[in-house]
């Protein structure tokens, strides 16, 4: 094993810890001043249940050998509790363990991206039973597709994604972020429209900082994310980390000046989301492309995105924080757009359509998107309406409108003397 791979693996992996609590401000800093503590505790409760059942199960169903060799996903019985973990693999270039830790934190930022959507409106137990099972019908599957690639000696069957078709995906752009924004979409549509949807004063942004600041330290762990799946420090992860930068620096741009084009005025918020559309755009691309092709994908992405975020209002689905105009587009963009960006000198080594490869690899691209895209949608909405029939999705009308966190947590964020006192809700400051 190479000391200077684990100890990147081992960085990495603590970056991507920190998108966690990074995408908790975010969405917490976009929701009401009575509705951040439960949007950070979906966060953090729906990431700490998949961590568990990601050593229960979850890494034997993503990254086992493929049962029947049809890529479609790994084996239960081969990684149980992890144990097998704890005996280093001395053909590995870093530990089993620290790749399964890695990959652990992906599953849990995907999940957490989906609670976005149904900020404020959603019961906190329904929610954690949700991402239990989401997380085990749908990511675990998908990541099995994506992630786990074939072995060279043919000892290890791999994910039909991956290793059957071929399509390229670095870090996860069908996996987390289209996956994350087709779920959200179906999880938005069966919980239905917020109380006085769409003009709700009582939900609009409470603080822009927080925003800001939540998407600066997830910029900073997408490093992590992006980079750290070269599972080396070497030419790969510096290509990839140079991509993750400028791209994610020109959707911020992009979307400012779409923004002070419409509307007379670059905002936070804009360049908040612009920077995050981008890194999502680049997450499957950043090893397929030049920096200058990283640069065309983040202003592709800044400007569609800047757009894409006012479909709710025309097809009347209330996503809360825009997961599917964020991470269903970007991620759609940023793998189809390999298609077109990808050149052979990148540590992908395809080249796509603007540099004589054809339109083959677009077309595998445009698989693997439709694939992942269908396959959440379905089976997401299929769980979410089980769960809405049974147990119930949704708080009560008055709770929407007071706020989540008394009613879910007996708890408000900020106690002024304004604040009236709830008889029968607790609070502790």
């Amino acid at each position: 094993m190479d000391s200077g791979n684990v100890a990147w693996v081992l960085a990495s992996s603590a970056l991507v810890c920190m998108m966690i609590p990074a995408l908790a401000l975010f969405y917490g800093g976009m929701v009401g001043s009575r509705r951040i503590l439960n949007m950070m505790m979906m966060c953090f409760g729906g990431a700490s249940l998949v961590a568990v059942l990601w050593a229960l199960f979850g890494y034997s169903l993503a990254f086992g050998n493929s049962v029947g060799g049809l890529g479609l996903i790994g084996d239960i019985t081969e990684f149980p509790g992890l144990s097998q973990v704890l005996v280093a693999d001395d053909g590995a270039s870093i530990p089993v363990a620290l790749f399964a830790a890695f990959q652990l934190f992906f599953a849990c930022v995907t999940t957490a991206l989906v609670a976005g959507a149904a900020a404020g409106r959603m019961k906190f137990g329904a929610w954690m039973l949700f991402a239990g099972i989401w997380a085990t019908v749908v990511y675990f599957p998908v990541a099995h597709w994506v992630f786990a690639f074939s072995s060279a000696d043919g000892s290890v069957v791999g994910g039909w994604i991956a290793s059957g078709i071929g399509a390229i995906d670095f870090a996860g752009g069908t996996a987390v972020h289209m996956n994350a924004g087709a779920a959200a979409l179906a999880l938005a549509l069966v919980l239905g429209k917020s109380s006085g949807w769409p003009k709700m004063e009582h939900t609009k942004p409470h603080s822009r900082p927080l925003v800001l600041l939540g998407a600066g330290l997830l910029w900073v762990g997408w490093f992590g994310f992006n980079a750290g799946s070269a599972l080396s420090a070497g030419q790969s992860a510096a290509v990839v980390f140079l991509n993750t930068a400028v791209a994610a620096s020109a959707g911020l741009l992009a979307w400012a000046l779409v923004e002070r084009l419409r509307h007379g005025a670059a905002t936070s918020m804009g360049a908040a989301s612009g920077l995050i559309s981008a890194l999502v755009a680049i997450t499957p691309a950043c090893g397929a492309v030049s920096p200058l092709g990283a640069v065309a994908i983040g202003l592709i992405a800044g400007a569609v995105c800047s757009l894409a975020i006012e479909l709710k209002f025309r097809l009347g689905y209330d996503d809360s924080l825009d997961v599917v105009g964020v991470h269903l587009v970007g991620g759609i963009l940023g793998t189809l757009l390999i298609g077109l960006f990808a050149t052979e000198s990148a540590p992908n080594a395809k080249s796509g359509l603007f540099y004589g490869g054809g339109f083959e690899l677009l077309g595998i691209q445009a698989i693997a998107t439709v694939s992942v895209l269908a396959y959440s949608f379905c089976v997401t909405w299929v769980l979410a309406k089980i769960l809405d029939k049974t147990i119930g999705l949704r708080i009560k009308p008055e709770d929407e409108m007071r706020g989540i966190d008394l009613a879910a947590h007996s708890e408000l964020a900020y106690l002024v003397d304004e604040d009236p006192v709830e008889l029968g809700s607790p609070q502790r400051a």
